[in-house]
């Protein structure tokens, strides 16, 4: 089974700087994304968030809906609290047919913060370790139950960014909690994607395809920007435009047997990056890429 291709409309407009694409309708996004040839899109702000009035505009564009973004809150309340929080959002995805959610734990994030410096963010320690990943792992077999697999999303500026705390978080959680790869975030954070990918091959559930502009990333970190300052400085950009280096990548991939969506999620300003020609540049490096791994 080959692995689908979607894409976030980040690359349009941007859920963090609604200012960014703010004047960019969701027709143009998905209208776009089909025409690069893209299998899916991934949720963002200007998508219903009712199945009724989202799935004919799906089915117009004849694409699906690959996931979507969720910001938990695990740190604050118990899994009770944050199913309750998440459900409208789960009963979007499950009609939608998403195989995954994207989940995030968003107490003391700063990546929102445009006059926040990363190194500002919220450090765990190893007690509030060991709460997050008990009940994270609950959530996660609530999830699994109802044919959702939760796919944790690193994410510069949260609790969950480096290294050592992805490994923290996947050795406390059970397997129900499966790890979103995203080489744009783990290189952004110091880290080796392709270590990553040989670490946790079985457990991926899916993958983010943002490459990283070195030198703008060099750059960021000399002057400790803020992580939208960076993305306004073009730190990230699409797959086989930056220095991360994806076959080695897509070869552990395909080693572990994943058959699951490759997504290019690339944040950009859509003034410097024209939109639709960034996704074709990542569609088709994607899929030359992802096709010479077997993948």
């Amino acid at each position: 089974m080959s692995c689908p291709i979607g894409i976030n409309p980040l690359t349009w407009t941007n859920d963090d700087m609604p200012s960014l694409g703010g004047d960019t309708p969701l027709e143009t996004c998905l209208a776009e994304a089909k025409e690069a040839g893209y299998d899916g899109v991934e949720l963002g702000n200007k998508f219903p968030r009712q199945a009724a009035k989202l799935a004919p505009i799906m089915a117009k564009h004849k694409l699906k809906i690959v996931s979507g973004w969720y910001s938990s809150r695990l740190l604050e309340r118990d899994a009770d609290a944050e199913m309750a929080a998440m459900d409208d959002h789960l009963t979007l995805l499950k009609a939608m047919g998403s195989p995954v959610m994207v989940y995030a734990e968003v107490t003391g994030c700063v990546h929102g913060d445009k006059t926040a410096s990363l190194d500002s963010r919220r450090r765990l320690t190893d007690s509030e370790m060991d709460l997050l990943a008990g009940r994270m792992t609950e959530v996660g077999k609530r999830l699994r139950a109802k044919g959702i697999r939760l796919a944790y999303h690193h994410h510069m500026g949260t609790v969950i960014e480096t290294e050592s705390e992805i490994d923290a978080l996947m050795a406390k959680a059970g397997p129900e909690v499966e790890l979103l790869l995203d080489t744009g975030h783990f290189t952004y954070a110091g880290g080796d994607p392709l270590k990553l990918a040989r670490k946790y091959a079985s457990r991926v559930a899916h993958v983010h395809c943002k490459d990283i502009r070195k030198a703008v990333l060099d750059e960021a970190k000399r002057n400790k920007r803020s992580f939208l300052d960076s993305v306004l400085d073009g730190v990230f950009t699409v797959p086989g435009d930056g220095s991360v280096d994806y076959p080695p990548i897509f070869a552990e991939l395909k080693r572990a047997g994943y058959a699951g969506w490759l997504v290019v999620e690339a944040e950009q300003d859509p003034v410097k990056a024209h939109p639709l020609t960034y996704a074709r540049m990542g569609r088709r490096y994607l899929s030359e890429t992802a096709r010479a791994a077997g993948l």
